[in-house]
């Protein structure tokens, strides 16, 4: 292998300054201190051929105006994207012709063609060779880079296909770390957003699970973005009831969030405490329906159960959600598999209820699909064989049994990231 800037020719000198000056280039974020930086790489390490050079600018100008953004006559350079109002502004002259010229333009008698009341006579003085590299953008000139000598037998033709051509991928690299820029903003700002609906979100979820007669209860969740469309609630209904809702919107992100507030908010202005679970069902399902989701392919799939503290009983519907796993007398099954269409699908929809009498120890673990579909590095899924082993355990408490879960999940996956909502709410009877 031969390291081709071992030697000293000249063009191993020249290319040795282009590879110094790319990696430094390559450091800056700053699209000002990287200009600034390829410019005085190029003046000290004479890399162009020139005595003078200039940048102009026609973006956000109408026909004939033109903005100098810089020149190395200039002591101090203005950065052009934040005090554009400190730029040298014209409307005539050589460089507005110049400017709306759609080529490269090469004058070699520079003085004849600079009248005496040109606005920027100021940056020819001296110069008699002048080549305009004009930069493209959508195929229009926005942007054009001026060299100028003085004198034009230094400067080889062949040469000034390159220099264009190098002109415009620098134009092109600067507009990439502009647009780079642009984007880490706007996806700052936006990532704050979505941590305030995050932030919304959760204070929809129950603080801490509520203390019931008989009853032992935790709860998982967590999010594959800043806000998803997980929901679980336990609440009172009143008379020794609680309700108990875990619902699951399609998709991820903003538009899921939404969707799972407006199923809470739904949910609990529900008229009458204990309504049955299947009548619930359906309200929820005419209600998404008539404004939320009717025609733009979100549904909603949910479990809601009435648990009766007194006589221990579980009453309970299913819209398309995954079958809750339930542990009794020792065996583990899954919940029976009656259920319905998800919500907001078909308003005709029927959720057909189920009751089931519990007794000392029976648990049961509910989960959203975030969960027994998660995949490791080889692609397969976690599946429920891991909750049942869990739930098999009758002396983990339901925190304990979430704990394990969730660390079995993680090793199972290698905590990657989770591509979807992850709900776990396990309850189990004293």
């Amino acid at each position: 292998m031969t390291q081709i800037l071992d030697s000293d020719s000249p063009w191993q000198r020249e290319l040795a300054l282009v590879v110094d000056m790319m990696r430094e280039v390559s450091r800056q974020s700053d699209p000002q201190a990287a200009a600034l930086m390829y410019g005085k790489k190029l003046r000290d390490g004479k890399l162009v051929p020139a005595d003078s050079w200039m940048a102009v600018s026609r973006r956000g100008l109408e026909r004939p105006a033109y903005r100098i953004t810089r020149s190395w006559r200039w002591k101090q350079q203005v950065n052009p994207w934040a005090e554009s109002d400190k730029l040298p502004k014209f409307d005539t002259g050589l460089l507005s012709e110049l400017m709306y010229t759609t080529e490269p333009v090469l004058i070699e008698d520079l003085q004849s063609r600079i009248s005496s009341n040109d606005p920027a006579r100021e940056y020819f003085q001296d110069m008699n060779f002048l080549l305009t590299m004009p930069q493209y953008e959508n195929g229009e000139v926005i942007n054009m880079n001026v060299l100028m000598a003085h004198d034009s037998a230094q400067f080889p033709r062949e040469r000034i296909p390159n220099l264009v051509w190098q002109s415009n991928l620098w134009g092109r690299s600067v507009h990439n770390l502009l647009l780079k820029n642009e984007l880490k903003t706007a996806y700052d700002r936006l990532d704050r957003e979505m941590q305030q609906v995050g932030q919304l979100q959760r204070s929809l979820l129950p603080k801490r699970m509520p203390e019931i007669s008989g009853l032992e209860a935790a709860a998982f969740y967590r999010t594959s973005r800043r806000a998803g469309g997980d929901y679980y609630d336990l609440f009172d209904i009143g008379n020794g009831k609680w309700g108990l809702l875990i619902a699951d919107v399609s998709g991820h992100g903003p538009s899921a969030a939404v969707i799972m507030a407006i199923t809470h908010a739904i949910a609990h202005l529900h008229p009458g405490a204990g309504t049955p679970p299947g009548n619930l069902l359906s309200f929820l399902n005419h209600a998404l329906l008539k404004r939320y989701t009717n025609g733009n392919g979100i549904f909603v799939t949910a479990f809601y159960g009435i648990y009766d503290a007194s006589r221990h009983t579980l009453t309970y519907a299913r819209a398309g959600h995954n079958p809750p796993r339930f542990r009794q007398a020792g065996k583990i099954s899954e919940l029976d598999t009656v259920g319905s269409l998800p919500l907001g699908m078909l308003d005709d929809s029927e959720y057909t209820e189920s009751t089931l009498t519990l007794g000392p120890d029976d648990a049961i673990l509910f989960y959203s699909d975030g969960i027994t579909e998660a995949r490791n590095p080889r692609s397969q899924e976690f599946g429920t064989d891991p909750l049942d082993a869990t739930l098999a355990n009758a002396h983990f408490s339901p925190q304990e049994m979430i704990n394990q879960i969730i660390a079995n999940l993680d090793a199972f996956t290698s905590i990657q990231s989770p591509v979807d909502d992850q709900t776990l709410v396990a309850i189990r009877v004293r």
